[in-house]
């Protein structure tokens, strides 16, 4: 029992003194910056002043290679935003960061240097410190300046306050290069990323291995055309643009005025891309050669590629039929954008994907091959080329149909049109035909007597058609001449018998009165078994007198006696 006792006292005596022990080890303080003679290994960070960045050691996944690097605190995916050794990773975990009394700032393994990050070569009060705009930077205190910064010396994403343009009094240009494989390989890749004076403007132009791929358009005080102010649909971030320019050269910039871990990102495809940690938007995409209105370059098409053809993402794999290849490059300098480049200048290959599993090297496929997709998510993930010939053909059908149709709809408005006008005119020619049988019936009934109440001339109202048919449609070979009243007209009614026709002037301005007046004086006047008046015509404001024909003399000379 007694055993028992001093076995529980010594168990809780031992608890205690752990959890002194504990509570009393002192915690490791933050590194906030480097003075001459410090060294951070591959387990250290160093903190930015109010904590929002993290400079220091990591690795590839599935790699041993080791880089230097900067990143946001905080961010759940640890984007890297600046690379201080992109061309020469070091091998494990061996890497170290040494500032030294002349301000070199350098990376070294194993005793050896292996990266000159900065050389100011100055003596001092010197400080090497990451500062909460992301800028890691070597100072000297004594005079307060800044002898050098990572800000000068981007890599492929720019943060809020760095610049993207250049300085001609310095002649620093601030330019961003693409990773060889976004996420895994920091190598400079194939794509670049600056703003250059173009046609009397300032544009952000992306290139291919030192060839303009893609161009945002002309400044216009607000943003680019094909690179508008950022936002994303649900406002996680939101970017404002500006540019700067002066005697000493000329800047971009963007400020976030939302989001927690900002920045404009190159990928190894040429796609720009602006996010908030794991959540981006590209803004624009693979340029094939054809142009259009998105900011890709125009450039020579192969002769079997044609405008709308593009590589699609699918999961799954080709089905080999007859006369298929497999074309395999295993070389880790190549890029996803040079194995497209490769598949789409050959004309018969029909899809790629990376060979290597860190994204490097190509495999395309050739020949005449069908896909197969496979939906089960552990299919290799390809570019397949999507034709336009059938979209083309659909198209086409869609304009002919559309051609149709409209000439159809117009066809069908002009006949309409073309019969309301018939019926317009057929309505017209029964109102003026009424209107010729009132006026021949007043002129009947009112005109053919004098006031005195006695008759003058019994006289036949012949029609307009009639007429017409008689004189040939008022023919210049039937006419007779012409007086200060009007022409006069042969013509010969379907009896036989020959009349001379006097057409009245409309510009004579006589009315129905002096009408039936020329006629009483005509009746009086003349004797009727030398010209006899046979009736008249009224057809609108037009008036006729008929007269039987006299031949060998003029109607002038029997009528008024010439």
């Amino acid at each position: 029992m007694k055993s028992l006792a001093n076995y529980i006292f010594f168990l809780i005596l031992t608890l205690f003194c752990s959890q002194t022990c504990i509570i009393n080890i002192p915690s490791v303080a933050a590194i906030t910056s480097m003075k001459p003679g410090d060294v951070l290994n591959h387990s250290q960070v160093l903190d930015s002043e109010g904590g929002r960045f993290k400079l220091g050691f990591f690795s590839i996944p599935q790699t041993n290679k080791t880089y230097l690097g900067i990143w946001y605190a905080g961010d759940p995916v640890e984007k890297k935003l600046w690379i201080a050794n992109p061309n020469t990773p070091i091998l494990n975990n061996s890497g170290l960061l040494t500032l030294d009394s002349t301000g070199a700032l350098r990376i070294t393994s194993g005793g050896k240097t292996v990266v000159n990050i900065a050389t100011p070569l100055l003596t001092g009060s010197l400080i090497a410190r990451l500062q909460d705009s992301g800028n890691f930077v070597v100072q000297d205190e004594t005079r307060n300046r800044t002898l050098w910064q990572s800000f000068d010396h981007p890599t492929s994403c720019l943060l809020p306050g760095m610049k993207l343009g250049y300085n001609l009094t310095t002649r620093q240009n601030w330019t961003l290069t693409s990773w060889l494989v976004s996420s895994a390989i920091p190598a400079p890749g194939d794509f670049t990323l600056s703003l250059e004076a173009i046609q009397d403007s300032f544009q952000l132009v992306v290139s291919r291995r030192g060839e303009v791929y893609w161009t945002s358009g002309a400044w216009n005080n607000q943003g680019f055309p094909y690179l508008p102010s950022f936002r994303d649909s649900a406002t996680t971030y939101q970017y404002n643009l500006n540019l700067e320019s002066g005697t000493d050269g000329m800047f971009f910039q963007f400020e976030a005025t939302k989001g927690s871990f900002p920045s404009l990102e190159l990928f190894s495809d040429g796609a720009i891309a602006a996010g908030d940690g794991s959540i981006y938007t590209r803004y624009n995409k693979f340029c094939y050669g054809y142009g259009g209105d998105d900011g890709c370059v125009s450039s020579q098409l192969p002769e079997c590629r044609k405008d709308g053809d593009k590589f699609e993402q699918k999961r799954g794999d080709f089905i080999d039929l007859s006369g298929t290849t497999t074309i395999y490059y295993d070389n880790a300098s190549i890029s996803l954008g040079d194995c497209m480049q490769k598949c789409w200048e050959h004309c018969s290959c029909v899809g790629f994907t990376t060979f290597n599993s860190n994204g490097t090297g190509c495999l395309i496929s050739n020949g005449k091959r069908d896909f197969r997709v496979d939906e089960s998510g552990n299919a290799v993930q390809r570019y397949v080329l999507v034709s336009q010939k059938s979209s083309k053909g659909k198209t086409w059908i869609w304009i002919v149909l559309s051609i149709v149709i409209t000439m159809l709809i117009c066809g069908l408005v002009c006949l309409v049109k073309t019969r309301i006008q018939k019926l317009q005119d057929e309505k017209r020619r029964k109102e003026e035909h009424i209107r010729e049988m009132n006026a021949a019936d007043r002129f009947n009934n009112t005109n053919l007597k004098e006031e005195d109440e006695r008759e003058v001339q019994d006289l036949k109202i012949f029609s307009f058609g009639l007429i017409l048919a008689a004189t040939n449609n008022f023919s210049s070979d039937n006419k007779l001449g012409e007086g200060g009243f009007g022409p006069v007209y042969k013509g010969q009614f379907p009896d036989g018998r020959e009349v001379a026709v006097k057409r009245l002037s409309r510009t004579s301005g006589q009315g129905l009165a002096e009408f039936k007046n020329e006629l009483i004086l005509i009746t009086k006047v003349q004797h009727r078994n030398l010209v006899r008046v046979l009736g008249c015509c009224i057809h609108g404001d037009e008036k006729m007198l008929i007269y039987e024909y006299m031949p060998n003399k003029s109607l002038d000379f029997f009528l008024f006696g010439l």
